[in-house]
């Protein structure tokens, strides 16, 4: 797909409706030509603004009680195929290379229409190793990687790192430097798309959609409070929820729990580092992304909790002691905020996208820890799918109907 930065806005609603209404507030759009949309996290979002700026339906109506909540709301913002890449998962790692390398025009496009920024970062992103097993594990990450034709990848001393960087500690020994990888303002991101999609006339309907109702052969519309939204096609984007809307979906999506924190750097602190930092301490993973005014997001925990809210004290405490390792100014940053969400993982990390189960019916969920990187790819794949087209190649191997028969 091509993200021009010229184009038309679509025709203006006249219908009067509020952009964040009810249901009772929809208009009668003949259910066929309505597509609905459930979940306004960052995918949900972004696939119902494409939706409605192709005209692939007559109306977009996007179906969430808190737009713009859920784990797009708590992430890290980290886009980055490379240093979030786990080893045997090579369609994961194609997907994500192929989804970062789309992101810059995908952005470019969401601020033309939503009149700001999203947030991108393109600072990169330095992995560091704190001990001598991690520094062996990144000479194989780089090797492992220019083997595979990723360039740009530049190993550096601990001296290095901390002339990029003065703020990281002596106990940083060694980094990568990998400018592919990207970041973004997951809480700009998400502002953007709810101004663009308002610019294409996505309707917002602040509600609960409760199930995907169909005939035993194609959808016919949503449960929401109580009633039937009829629609002749709905996306499935609702993150960790999703398995409970159709039960073609049943079981394929579960929780994964995250903490993070939101620190500030105060007058006294050492400045925050400019790149995204990423290492692991005692084999956990954690990672510093900064945000405007001397802000960084620190993550993450991760869990198979369940639907647990709660952030834990532990969860806080490993990762203050972690990211100190790495940044010994940390302890006099100001605390903002703690939160938890959920990650929505599937068996494969691989997510679900296009068609399953009765016609009508489009999966755009699962992307676990890479939700916000797969955005520009998912857009591209669920606007392929709903104008009637196959998946593009590269998000072949994540089709909602590998291995699923709905009955």
């Amino acid at each position: 797909m091509s993200w021009p930065t010229q184009h038309e806005t679509n025709t203006a609603r006249d219908d009067g409706l509020a952009p964040h209404g009810g249901i009772q507030q929809l208009s009668a759009t003949a259910a066929r030509d309505r597509l609905v949309v459930v979940g306004a996290g960052a995918i949900g979002a972004a696939v119902a603004w494409a939706a409605a700026r192709e005209g692939v339906a007559g109306e977009v109506v996007l179906l969430d009680p808190e737009p713009g909540g859920g784990a797009s709301h708590v992430a890290g913002g980290m886009l980055g195929p490379v240093t979030e890449a786990w080893a045997g998962e090579p369609e994961v790692l194609e997907m994500g290379s192929a989804s970062v390398a789309r992101w810059p025009a995908f952005a470019d496009a969401v601020a033309a229409d939503a009149g700001r920024p999203v947030g991108l970062r393109t600072e990169g992103i330095l992995q560091v190793a704190v001990d001598s097993t991690d520094v062996a594990s990144l000479d194989r990450m780089c090797k492992h990687f220019q083997d595979r034709g990723f360039h740009g990848l530049e190993p550096l001393t601990g001296d290095e790192v901390r002339r990029r960087e003065p703020a990281l500690g002596t106990s940083v020994r060694a980094g990568l430097a990998i400018p592919g990888d990207l970041a973004v303002d997951n809480r700009a991101l998400l502002a953007a798309l709810t101004a663009a999609g308002e610019a294409q006339g996505v309707v917002f309907c602040r509600a609960r959609g409760a199930r995907v109702v169909d005939d035993g052969e194609r959808v016919t519309g949503v449960e929401v409070e109580g009633r039937v939204l009829a629609a002749g096609r709905v996306v499935v984007a609702a993150g960790a929820w999703s398995s409970g809307l159709h039960p073609v979906l049943a079981d394929r999506v579960r929780p994964v729990k995250g903490e993070i924190l939101r620190i500030r750097a105060r007058p006294s602190s050492p400045l925050p580092p400019v790149h995204t930092i990423r290492t692991a301490v005692e084999g956990r993973p954690v990672y510093l992304v900064p945000r405007p005014r001397g802000r960084l997001v620190v993550g993450a925990t991760q869990h198979d909790a369940g639907f647990d809210p709660d952030v834990l004290v532990g969860g806080v405490r490993n990762l203050l002691t972690d990211v100190e390792q790495v940044l010994p100014g940390v302890a006099d940053y100001a605390l903002e905020e703690t939160a938890a969400s959920f990650r929505p993982c599937t068996e494969t990390n691989m997510p679900l996208l296009g068609p399953v189960g009765p016609e009508g019916l489009f999966a755009a969920t699962g992307h676990g820890r890479n939700g916000l990187l797969l955005v520009p790819l998912t857009v591209e794949a669920l606007t392929a799918v709903l104008r009637g087209q196959d998946l593009p190649g590269v998000a072949a191997p994540a089709a909602a109907a590998r291995a699923t028969a709905y009955v």
